[in-house]
């Protein structure tokens, strides 16, 4: 026997018992973006290898270690992209999207990262993002909040979400307090670990973002980038506090909040939770306003956001938000004699031209009426339609309830959609 080939390891199949859950999700994402007047933008899987190292600085961890980059046939470094900005800030420049005009749009699709796979987090992952293109105020900062706050309440999880807020400054105010910070750091080398000791000349803001206890508590000491902040800062970063304090969205300023990009400037936010364990991010984002310029584009003020989707459907199956998922059948349709075959996929076509909503299944591969009734249960059909000789002598057709109260019944096949639409909602 050949050996068995499996999926690669952290990327996963999505099973047909789990699309529908994909698909309310999907469906709600779309659904809100669009009552905020968004517009879908979809780019490649691929891009040139550069692009990720300007846009997310070559001295990250996704670019360092977690990128998965070949060479093409033209010998072009080539990378599966590892999140959807920089591709999104690309196509814009490439097309002219951006160009003294204002754009909002989002996207939704595959990402890949190296990285070590765990609950919730995969090396082939999908994510659903949100860029804004020409708005340099607060205001646009306390939509994008607000609609993933939205996002939280159509999906009934917003009390177990909390809003974590910061402002990164312009990047003449992070040069300075950078200088500052690394000379802090350099009093402090020993209690340093590798990790920080590499980031301390490359990325110094990336140290206040570790996750080790004993350099935390050290960095209680250490220079606050608040304090470095002109007018302007703080204006833009007060503003947006008493918007989203005016809209009822309760926020904590952190201050080790930096995001793990460079690209970041101004407004950074996570909405984290303590429902999935020590990984709470659920969604991240923040102002980008030098990125456009940087990939070549003319200066450009911009912000989004972005979250993995793997994170929030489990989410939602860790709190049994799943109710809204839409079930795989509604109607599973039963036969036995002769001529029940032409007759049942007759009446199919003409049930799902009256009821285009509803989902009907047939039976396919014989067997008597209980194997198909047992059929019906497993594929979660809330009706099982009857068709013996009888009733299709008669012109009739058999109902029979399988999740709900209700006796056995026959109706006329003329009336049949009627019935299934008043029973079901169709």
């Amino acid at each position: 026997m050949a050996k068995q080939i499996q999926a690669i390891r952290g990327m996963n199949d999505c099973l047909p018992e789990q699309s529908p859950l994909w698909q309310m999700v999907e469906s709600t994402l779309r659904q809100v973006v669009a009552s905020y007047g968004y517009s879908e933008m979809r780019m490649p899987i691929v891009e040139m290898t550069n692009l990720f190292q300007r846009a997310i600085g070559e001295v990250t961890d996704v670019v360092e270690k977690e990128m998965y980059t070949f060479a093409d046939r033209n010998g072009d470094s080539l990378t599966l992209r590892p999140e959807g900005t920089a591709g999104c800030v690309r196509a814009c420049i490439e097309h002219g999207l951006t160009y003294n005009q204002e754009r909002r749009v989002w996207y939704i699709g595959p990402m890949f990262r190296h990285e070590r796979p765990q609950k919730g987090r995969y090396r082939q992952f999908h994510q659903f993002g949100v860029e804004v293109f020409g708005l340099n105020g607060p205001d646009i900062d306390a939509e994008l909040i607000m609609l993933t706050a939205r996002l939280w309440q159509a999906f009934g999880i917003a009390e177990h979400l909390s809003l974590q807020l910061n402002t990164l400054g312009s990047s003449e105010e992070r040069a300075r307090y950078r200088e500052a910070l690394v000379a802090f750091l350099e009093q402090h080398k020993d209690r340093l670990d590798d990790d920080c000791r590499r980031r301390m000349y490359t990325n110094p803001l990336r140290v206040l973002d570790t996750k080790d206890a004993s350099i935390q508590s050290l960095l209680v000491e250490a220079p606050r980038l608040s304090d470095y902040f002109g007018e302007e800062t703080q204006s833009h970063f007060a503003t947006l506090k008493a918007t989203l304090e005016a809209a009822g969205i309760a926020y904590e300023v952190n201050e080790r909040l930096v995001r793990g990009l460079d690209y970041y400037n101004y407004t950074v936010f996570e909405w984290v939770t303590n429902s999935l364990g020590a990984q709470g991010t659920v969604c991240g984002g923040g102002r980008y306003d030098g990125l456009v310029e940087q990939l070549g584009g003319q200066a450009t003020p911009a912000v989004g956001f972005a979250m993995g989707m793997e994170r929030l459907v489990l989410l939602l199956e860790t709190l049994g938000k799943t109710e809204g998922v839409a079930r795989q059948v509604d109607v599973y349709v039963c036969m036995s004699g002769d001529g029940a075959m032409t007759a049942a996929f007759s009446l199919a076509e003409s049930l799902r031209d009256a009821l285009p909503q509803l989902r009907i299944m047939t039976h396919c591969g014989g067997g008597n009426f209980k194997k198909q009734f047992k059929r019906a249960d497993k594929v979660g059909a809330e009706i099982a339609l009857i068709l013996g000789e009888a009733e299709i002598a008669n012109g009739e057709v058999g109902i029979k309830y399988l999740r709900a109260e209700g006796d056995q019944q026959t109706v006329r096949q003329d009336e049949l959609a009627t019935v299934l639409a008043a029973r079901i909602g169709a």
